[in-house]
């Protein structure tokens, strides 16, 4: 019994943590991984704001439709949205995922006509776009960078499986590289954490069933670290909850205005 509840548990945290997957499109729509602008095919140019377009990051087994309700709120304050869905369901190695990322900012870019982007990551989604930044030239396509409940400095979330004897994460890449010690982490986190004129934001909630110690979820050097019950204590916020919890999105949209960052602890 206790090994079925642990191994629940470890379901339930991967279909939470994980990132998004190119999953196959429906006839009448783009297929995966390509940009679309409100809704609208990659084809189709946007001209009509000055702000950087923005670049919501799936994270490990995140679908796209997960993050529709971050990207519709985006969207009703002016933002252009692209959902970014990890490839292989963000399952395998995270420098892989890393350079598909890069191949499609490229592309928004070229069809938004802009020469920066803003980066929203979910999970593991902040981790692929941060190996991005820091070492595939991201530096200088990057604006702002904002992430929500990624493991910075990993989670013993992810030894789960290693503690109750069932291998280093089941096998799975992503699980490991995401893990407190592992050489992938060791290599992000060398020197600095924060590269480049890029505007670094973290934001973390003491409610995340999936980050833990959930301070790992920050970095250093110059970064604007929130945590939500600092400015909003009674706020219940999980790891999930990140993308559709209202005061989150306060900061998000603060964060990508260059605003001073107030979380709305009233906001829906």
């Amino acid at each position: 019994m206790l090994l079925r509840k642990i191994l629940a548990v470890a379901a339930t945290a991967a279909l939470l943590l994980v990132p998004a997957t190119a999953a196959t499109a429906a006839p009448d729509r783009p297929a995966a991984g390509t940009p679309v602008v409100a809704d609208r095919p990659a084809t189709v140019t946007a001209t009509t704001t000055a702000a950087d377009p923005v670049i919501v990051v799936g994270g490990l087994v995140g679908v796209s439709i997960a993050y529709e309700p971050i990207a519709a709120r985006l969207r009703a304050d002016g933002f252009r949205v692209f959902v970014y869905q990890l490839p292989g369901l963000g399952f395998g190695d995270i420098r892989d995922s890393a350079r598909a990322f890069a191949a499609y900012v490229e592309q928004v870019r070229s069809v938004t006509g802009a020469s920066r982007v803003d980066v929203v990551g979910h999970s593991e989604g902040g981790l692929v776009s941060r190996w991005y930044v820091k070492f595939l030239g991201g530096a200088g396509a990057v604006g702002r960078y904002v992430s929500l409940g990624s493991p910075q400095q990993g989670t013993y979330v992810a030894n789960i499986l290693r503690f109750v004897g069932l291998g280093s994460c089941a096998g799975i890449v992503a699980c490991q590289q995401m893990s407190i010690g592992s050489s992938f982490l060791a290599e992000l986190n060398g020197g600095d954490d924060t590269p480049g004129a890029v505007r670094w934001t973290t934001v973390r909630t003491w409610q995340d069933e999936l980050v833990r110690p959930v301070g790992n979820a920050t970095l250093a050097d110059g970064a604007t670290n929130v945590l939500i019950q600092a400015a909003c204590p009674l706020r219940v916020v999980g790891h999930l909850g990140l993308v559709l919890d209202g005061t989150t999105y306060t900061v998000v949209r603060q964060a990508l205005r260059d605003a001073p960052v107030r979380p709305d602890c009233l906001a829906l």
